[in-house]
């Protein structure tokens, strides 16, 4: 595995060593990296000649500076576990290599609903943020093939609008969440809970898997916020609990037993941030 540092040596590795006919994927990444990353790496491997994986924490889809300062961060073991699963380059740049110029006068990206809802509600400037290092990383990596996690569902979407707003020529692929054994989405965010917040977590996927399983055609606000208070009651500060169309985001107040549907969820267990979403059916 080669790590590359600056972004004018990534661009030049990469159109020495591709060809026409030679894909590339990328599977973007902010490190603390765990199995559901690794699943998105092996993905790629079986789709391109070179896979390209980046870390880095971009600063500007941070709307809490402490959560930014808080994100764990393990190079050292992450770089063990690329060159494990067979990465071919490791992008590991600094803010100034992603922002040459700064992050005062970026790109605004017009997202419409999407900005306005569940995550983009809670986290404004958020997802600014994400397409602002999308994509400079997308025109810095130039990919045949994107792989981005399920968990981040609302992100996805942001990012297949990034890519219809900016016409870069790329497939989007969303892989599946992959989740510990006991159902507890698995995610970077994980390592800062304490034994016994760990332990309550799992309730947070619990509560969604319910409302999959019952979930009826029907009025969706008796559900939701039967749920809702369940994950207060365990001690959780709810953001949302939302049932949603699948494809747009959009909340409908009934639902008519086919319309596909995504639940999702977004709490503070203490100071931890934990967001899951389960499709329907």
């Amino acid at each position: 595995m080669i790590v590359i540092k600056r972004a004018s040596l990534l661009r030049t590795y990469l159109d020495e060593e591709t060809t026409n006919s030679s894909r590339v994927g990328f599977v973007p990444t902010m490190g603390a990296l765990h199995e559901g990353h690794l699943s998105l790496i092996e993905g790629a491997k079986k789709e391109n000649a070179i896979v390209v994986c980046s870390i880095f924490v971009n600063p500007t889809q941070f709307n809490d500076p402490k959560d930014f300062e808080k994100y764990p961060i393990t190079i050292e073991a992450d770089i063990e576990l690329l060159e494990k699963a067979g990465v071919h380059v490791l992008f590991l740049p600094s803010v100034t290599e992603i922002y040459p110029n700064g992050t005062g006068q970026l790109p605004s990206y017009d997202l419409g609903y999407l900005e306005t809802v569940l995550e983009g509600k809670y986290r404004p400037g958020h997802f600014q943020g994400v397409c602002q290092v999308m994509d400079r990383l997308m025109q810095l990596v130039k990919p045949d093939n994107l792989y981005m996690g399920q968990k981040d569902y609302q992100q996805c979407m942001v990012v297949k609008k990034l890519i219809q707003l900016t016409g870069i020529k790329v497939n989007l692929h969303t892989c599946i969440t992959l989740r510990e054994t006991d159902g507890l989405a698995m995610s970077s965010r994980n390592r800062r809970l304490n034994a016994e917040e760990r332990q309550k977590a799992v309730i947070v996927s619990g509560v969604l898997d319910r409302i999959r399983k019952t979930v009826q055609p029907g009025p969706l606000e008796p559900i939701v916020s039967a749920a809702e208070q369940a994950l207060k009651e365990n001690g959780f500060k709810v953001d949302y609990v939302a049932v949603a169309d699948a494809d747009s985001l959009e909340l409908p107040d009934e639902w008519d037993g086919s319309r596909p549907l995504v639940t999702l969820a977004a709490v503070y267990l203490n100071e931890v941030r934990l967001i899951d979403n389960m499709l329907i059916p």
